[in-house]
């Protein structure tokens, strides 16, 4: 089996994280709160998952982001 090609190159997992595929560079102790205000996500209703777990909102300022980490952000729309 190949790599993940959205997964950072093997030479950037211990500086950079991937969301949604695009490469963010990463520092120690980034939390989720940090990595959706680099993006500029400000949108109230997302869904955040990191190397697949689901992040709840509440945990966001608290859950630390590991390097090399693929992130997934996804905004929720509701209609009628």
């Amino acid at each position: 089996m190949g790599a993940d090609p959205g997964a950072p190159p093997a030479a950037d997992r211990d500086t950079r994280l991937a969301v949604n595929g695009e490469p963010l560079d990463w520092r120690e102790g980034m939390t989720v709160r940090d990595v959706l205000q680099a993006k500029n996500y400000v949108f109230k209703l997302l869904i955040v998952t990191v190397n697949g777990t689901l992040v709840p909102r509440g945990s966001y300022d608290d859950f630390v982001v590991p390097a090399g980490a693929d992130v997934k952000v996804v905004h929720l729309i509701s209609g009628g």
